[in-house]
This record gives C-alpha cells, sequence and structure tokens, in this order.
C-alpha cells in the first residue's frame, strides 16, 4: 500500500516531470503533473493534493527568475496548510533559501538525489499530520565578542555605557552587526524591559518620515483614514534605533532634531506637543564627520546624537573569529534546514580566513546558509562555500571573473561605496541612480 495520497508536480522540463513520476509512483496514488504553473490554483482545488514539488523557472520567466516566489505566494495565499517544496538549479540557490524564509518547506538543487527529495517529501507531509512547522530559527542574534583587542575594548564600553540613557551612535560597515550591537545596548539597558523599536531611516521616503516618526491625526493628509501613532511616541519607556541616519535629507533632520531636543513630537494634523520617553540609539555605515564637513549632515544633530560612539570594525580585521563565527552559523542553519553539518574542514577554515568579506559578518552568515543547504555529509568543504575561485579580495576581482549582470552590478556599487567613503549620495549620483533605488539594491546585494 502507498504511503500518500496525491502530490502535484509543477515544471516545464517534460524530462523532469516523467522522471519525478517514476520516483514517486511507489509512495504515491496519484501524481499531478502540470507543464506550466498557470492551472496550479485549479489544480489543488481539485485534487487537494497533500504536497506540492514547484519549479522556480518557467518560460515565462515572469520578474527575470522570481515565478516561483510568486506561484509560492499564490499558494500560501490560499492554502497555507499545502507544504511545498521549491526544485531550483544551482545557480538560483539564494532565491530558493528566500523561498523558504516566505513560506516554502524546503528546497531540491537540480540535479536531485533521490534519497534527499524522497525525505523531504515525507518529513513535510509528515510535519504537515502531525501539526509541526518546520521554521527558520528567526530568534534574535547574540553578540559575538570573539578574540580580537578591538571587540575586548568595545565590549568594555558598552557595559560601561548601556546602564545609562545616553545616547548612542553606532559606526561601522555593512553588515558588521550595528543593530545586533544596539539590541545588545538595549538588553542591558534600564528599559529592557520595555520595547526596542527599529526604524530603518534609508527605506523611509520624505513623505513618509514625520507620518512614520511622530504618528498623523485623522484627515491630515490624502488617505489618512484614521489617526496613528508615531515610532517615537510608541517606543516610550524604551529605546529607538534608528539605523542608516546619514541617509536622512537635511529637511528631515531639522525635524528630528527639534524631537530630540525637546522630547517632544507633533503629529502631523495637529498643534499639540506629546512628550515621549526614548533612548536613542542611532547608525551608520558613513563617514559622517566628512558628510557634517562637506554640510550634508547637521553638525548639531550629530552631537545629539553622538554621546558615545560605538564602533564596530569590518570582519576583515577580525580574523580570528571567522572561524567561531561560521561555525555558530552552521549550527543554526544544520538545525533550521535539517542537515547534520558538525564541522568545516581545515581547507576550508583557511580559505574562509584569507577571504576579504566585503559584505562582512552578513556576508559570511548568508554564505555558511548556503553552505549548509547545498552540502550532503557531515564536513563543509570548500567547494560548498561559492567563494571567488580566483580573488580572495573582491574589490581585486577582474571582469572576467563576473560571470553574471547581477555580479557585475554588485561589484560596481561595491566599488562605488569604496570610492565615495560610504556617502551614498554620492554613490548613488556616481552611478546615475536614485539613493532609494540604491539602497534597494544594496538590501538585494546584502551589502
Amino acid at each position: 500500500m502507498k504511503r500518500f495520497n496525491k502530490i502535484i508536480i509543477v515544471d516545464d522540463n517534460k524530462g523532469v516531470l516523467d522522471a519525478l513520476k517514476l520516483l514517486l509512483s511507489r509512495h504515491f496514488e496519484q501524481i499531478i503533473t502540470l507543464s506550466t504553473p498557470v492551472n496550479i490554483m485549479s489544480a489543488i482545488d481539485e485534487n487537494r493534493p497533500e504536497c506540492i514539488l514547484l519549479d522556480m523557472n518557467f518560460k515565462a520567466k515572469i520578474n527575470t527568475g522570481n515565478e516561483g516566489i510568486y506561484w509560492l505566494h499564490e499558494i500560501k495565499s490560499r492554502h497555507k496548510e499545502i507544504p511545498v517544496i521549491l526544485l531550483t538549479a544551482y545557480g538560483d540557490i539564494e532565491l530558493a533559501v528566500r523561498g523558504i524564509k516566505e513560506g516554502a518547506t524546503d528546497f531540491i538543487i537540480k540535479p536531485w538525489d533521490n534519497d534527499r527529495l524522497t525525505n523531504s517529501l515525507f518529513e513535510a507531509i509528515g510535519n504537515k499530520k502531525s501539526g509541526n512547522k518546520k521554521h527558520l530559527n528567526n530568534d534574535v542574534q547574540k553578540m559575538y565578542w570573539g578574540d580580537t583587542e578591538a571587540m575586548a575594548e568595545l565590549h568594555n564600553l558598552l557595559e560601561k555605557t548601556a546602564p545609562t540613557d545616553a545616547n548612542i551612535l553606532i559606526t561601522g560597515e555593512n553588515g558588521t552587526g550595528k543593530e545586533v550591537l544596539a539590541r545588545e545596548v538595549h538588553r542591558l539597558s534600564q528599559r529592557s524591559d520595555h520595547s526596542f523599536t527599529t526604524i530603518d531611516m534609508g527605506a523611509l521616503s520624505e513623505t513618509l518620515f514625520e507620518s512614520e516618526l511622530f504618528g498623523h491625526t485623522k484627515g491630515a493628509f490624502t488617505g489618512a483614514t484614521s489617526e496613528r501613532i508615531g515610532k517615537m511616541e510608541s517606543a516610550k519607556g524604551g529605546t529607538l534605533f534608528l539605523d542608516e541616519i546619514a541617509n536622512l535629507p537635511l529637511r528631515m533632520q531639522s525635524k528630528l532634531l527639534v524631537a530630540i531636543q525637546s522630547r517632544t513630537v507633533v503629529p502631523l494634523g495637529s498643534n499639540t506637543p506629546k512628550s515621549v520617553d526614548v533612548r536613542l540609539i542611532c547608525a551608520t555605515n558613513a563617514d559622517i564627520d566628512a558628510l557634517v564637513s562637506s554640510k550634508q549632515f547637521r553638525e548639531d544633530l550629530l552631537y545629539r546624537i553622538n554621546t558615545i560612539c560605538l564602533h564596530l570594525p569590518p570582519l576583515r580585521q577580525r580574523v580570528p573569529d571567522i572561524v567561531p563565527l561560521a561555525k555558530k552559523f552552521m549550527d543554526r542553519y544544520s538545525k533550521a534546514y535539517s542537515r547534520h553539518c558538525n564541522s568545516i574542514s581545515a581547507n576550508a577554515e583557511k580559505m574562509l580566513k584569507g577571504y576579504h568579506w566585503p559584505g562582512n559578518i552578513r556576508e559570511l552568515q548568508h554564505m555558511v546558509e548556503k553552505a549548509v543547504i547545498v552540502s550532503e555529509g557531515d564536513v563543509l568543504d570548500v567547494q560548498h562555500f561559492m567563494l571567488p575561485a580566483s580573488s580572495h579580495n573582491v574589490s581585486s576581482t577582474s571582469e572576467s571573473e563576473v560571470s553574471t549582470l547581477a555580479e557585475m552590478e554588485r561589484s560596481m556599487i561595491i566599488k562605488a561605496i569604496s570610492e565615495c567613503n560610504g556617502n551614498l549620495s554620492m554613490v548613488a549620483s556616481k552611478l546615475g541612480i536614485t539613493r532609494q533605488t540604491l539602497y534597494n539594491k544594496m538590501k538585494r546585494f546584502d551589502l
């Protein structure tokens, strides 16, 4: 007797459909195959499958390779209970990881291992029936201090600073862990029992700035159908973390300065100030002193937010910490993806320590996550990490090594950021794009 009832497989390659149907015919009573996802919703309604195998790329190529993500969203919006396992090519691993974070149960890399594929299906259906759901480990990251002198000095300064209410400015390159450090300050503060509220200033448009921070009254502007409490007021008693503060336009800087000085906010559409009680922590990857010198950042605002400055060194200056951090990420993602990785080979450790890490800890984290996913055994080796083959330094990568437009675009942005000393307005101007577009691309490329 077969173990399961129905499964739907969606792939535009007939050979793949035939191979999967042959493989899974021993385990499923009925296998429904579709060469296009267009009719997938009606097929689900008609057949009520126990699981879905969904390819990530089809001939239609909606949104340049994101069609699998689109149909994943469609399925999950109406059938949250049905596990979806993604089928992906080796080069689309990052997209597949995103798919898991957005609701997929697992993903399988083509060409697949038969045992790996069937085990993933069995686990997904078993979890569905038992009411369990496998999640990524989304717990807040804990600060890892490591064994370098710079981090020891930073730790000492943080322990003296955190219990006070002093405003703090955290500086450091993208990916060094500025938000993690801010959360550590909050955890050790007198406000730890209250909320830690974050605002990404780089992603906030000028039109939304006042409403987001200060709130608005009903009818304050078109679309304001109800009253809204701003983040500064809602964070009352806790910590307010303003990330990428240097991206704030000058006109908005003056309004933030007034709010910090007066400890009050005036919601849009109102004339009545409201008191706020927050501990302010700001962060930036830019050379903020240079921005002050060039009149792009207000000096008086810098004085207000910079009572204490905590600087996070880049990962390339924390070489002794690279492998311990990699092992922490390996343990986390081995549990999250039900893998069995428990060590990193000596050659891989040497490679990790020799790499330049332009994306810092965030890049290391994503690199280890992908390595865990593509590995089949207990040990993560060199080939699992997918680092540049002929150079450890991204800045010296030749054009011939850039194999895709996305990699070329990422390299151009990294180069421009370096040449402009982290000034994102200058970077955007140099690249001929808006600051918001630049910020979106940086988010996409984990920069």
